[in-house]
């Protein structure tokens, strides 16, 4: 389970999270939307241990920054970080050493399930942008995490990888594992959200449990707050 409580983050006199709180259980899928600027990256940033804050985050019971809590979870950021000179393998290889993990097979499936499994040989700095976005998600993903954070996960994506990393979602889920994910690409994470949580200038101004009833779609339900949030401030 991912619990925040409070949680502040301020750029000298800028607030870009202001006393934040909310959970991911396990098992659950939360939606983070909200428009640039929300405060969005900031708080995942928070909660990987990237950016220093006021306030808690536990991951499973543990303080976000312990070593436990690093075993716990896994990262897929936005723009894909690889290293130029190991080769597809040697990433996969050196997460493996880093948990201390024996080699199951399992990260050579991801590989394979993201159709990497022939650049096996080829150097980071040789792949394509959303090449590197696949790695990037295979390696996040090698060590089995407890809790997953995704933000913008899709962008640069082709249709396949897109398709295939919906179903490594819902797995994820069925397996136990809390799930964040951070999205401008409300459509593609209509069908199967179970809390979506609106962020607007530092805030969360609306949470919503998916009841699955046919009711209001998540992208009116997004438009028709942070519409209204923009007349309010006018």
């Amino acid at each position: 389970m991912l619990r925040i409580e409070g949680v502040t983050k301020k750029y000298g006199k800028l607030i870009a999270n202001d006393d934040i709180s909310f959970q991911v259980d396990d098992g659950q899928i939360a939606i983070l939307l909200g428009p640039n600027g929300a405060g969005k990256s900031t708080i995942i940033k928070c909660i990987v241990g990237l950016l220093r804050f006021q306030g808690l985050i536990a991951i499973n019971g543990a303080p976000n920054t312990s070593e436990q809590a690093k075993r716990d979870i896994a990262y897929i950021p936005e723009a894909p970080a690889v290293y130029d000179l190991l080769t597809v393998s040697e990433h996969l290889e050196f997460i493996r050493r880093a948990y201390r993990m024996e080699d199951d097979g399992y990260s050579d499936r991801l590989l394979e399930r993201f159709e990497m499994d022939d650049k096996k040989g080829k150097l980071g700095k040789e792949l394509s942008k959303g090449m590197q976005q696949k790695l990037s998600i295979c390696c996040a993903l090698a060590h089995k995490p407890k809790i997953a954070v995704f933000d913008e996960p899709l962008v640069g994506l082709d249709p396949h990888a897109i398709k295939e990393l919906k179903t490594v979602f819902r797995e994820l889920k069925n397996e136990g594992t809390s799930l964040l994910i951070s999205t401008h690409m409300i459509d593609s994470v209509e069908d199967y959200w179970d809390v979506v949580n609106i962020m607007m200038n530092g805030r969360f101004v609306a949470t919503k449990q998916n009841r699955m009833d046919g009711g209001q779609s998540l992208e009116d339900l997004f438009f028709s707050i942070t519409e209204r949030g923009k007349e309010a401030a006018q």
